[in-house]
């Protein structure tokens, strides 16, 4: 084609693109390095050197009315297409804006990093344990074995894996700790976390609830060290104004074991269905490591000694906030969070 037809052809193919993808096209075909353009420019190098200079200037001339025309073009179709874009995207501003609402932290975890914090401070390891155990770990291993009154006392939920259960106590992490640690000298560690049991389902208790299990071992550990450790928890969790009850009691894997009550929220120790008329809720359950779990772990009793305790979260958390049922916990209430 001559530099006319080509001129002709090339300017009409860029009136007639629709879109930027199309006149995209005839850039190329024309403009580009193997375009029409350049195929005539290429023909500078067969003619006479005096011919040179006009033909040069003409077809430059060309390509710059055919890139003019190619410019304004693609400024057009780039501004019908911002112009349908934005018409595809329109935003109703006279609809309401979204409404970010901040969170609120449930008080589970709130008494969790407290109670972490404060046993932290005193040099205590967080380990994390696990809800899924074994009959060892969660009993045997505990000092409670088959046949025992404590096994049908918790009701546990097992699993059809045999061997299998919910944890019914953060105590299990008690045996997996010593049996890590026996030929590594002492222990100092707390395990929080969810505990499951049949339980009753009354304001006090529930099928799941949170334990924050307390364990250390070392050499001449006595009830006076497990004595001043609790009540200096106590003291910096509830204040100086609650009253303490130290109980004796039994529990399998301790031996002398002790209950720990701290003096109702709700009434101030008079008595109320809360605490179910005894002015007092049970918080602790604590006691010297039974020999037979310190073996079990692979310790000697005639060498190391330890004390163990059980925190109950929810029950914490009852006493700190003056909350009258453990079930509040778990229905979910966005009114019951707020409060936090």
């Amino acid at each position: 084609m001559e530099e006319k037809e080509i001129r002709e052809a090339a300017l009409k193919a860029i009136g007639d693109s629709k879109d930027l993808k199309s006149l995209e096209e005839v850039r190329i075909s024309y403009l580009g390095k193997k375009g029409s353009v350049a195929a005539l420019m290429a023909r500078i190098k067969d003619l006479d050197p005096a011919e040179r200079g006009a033909y040069g200037a003409k077809i430059n001339g060309l390509r710059n009315e055919v890139e003019g025309a190619y410019n304004q073009k693609k400024t057009e179709l780039e501004k019908e297409a911002l112009e349908q874009k934005l018409k595809e995207e329109a935003i109703d501003l006279s609809l309401p804006g979204y409404e970010f609402r901040q969170g609120y932290r449930h008080p589970y975890h709130l008494i969790i990093d407290e109670v972490t914090a404060i046993f932290a401070d005193l040099g205590f390891e967080v380990k994390e344990g696990r809800d899924v155990e074994t009959e060892d770990y969660n009993f045997t291993y505990l000092n409670v074995p088959k046949d025992h009154p404590a096994r049908e006392m918790q009701d546990t939920f097992y699993l059809e894996q045999g061997g299998l259960l919910l944890r019914t106590q953060t105590s299990a992490e008690q045996a997996h700790a010593m049996q890590e640690k026996f030929d590594k000298g002492p222990i100092k560690m707390i395990c929080p976390g969810k505990t499951y049991r049949r339980d009753d389902d009354d304001p006090t208790h529930s099928h799941q609830f949170g334990q924050i299990e307390g364990l250390l071992i070392g050499k001449d550990i006595s009830m006076a060290d497990l004595k001043g450790t609790l009540e200096l928890f106590v003291k910096r969790m509830f204040g100086e104004k609650r009253s303490i009850r130290f109980r004796s009691s039994y529990f399998p894997f301790t031996e002398p074991s002790v209950e720990v009550d701290v003096s109702c929220a709700k009434c101030g120790g008079k008595g109320c269905q809360m605490c179910k008329g005894t002015g007092y809720i049970e918080i602790l359950g604590a006691g010297e490591v039974h020999p037979a779990v310190l073996r079990h772990g692979g310790y000697d009793p005639d060498v190391y000694s330890g004390f163990a305790f059980g925190v109950g979260i929810e029950r914490v958390a009852m006493l700190r906030y003056g909350i009258d049922d453990i079930r509040r916990f778990y229905q979910n209430d966005v009114r019951f969070l707020k409060s936090f």
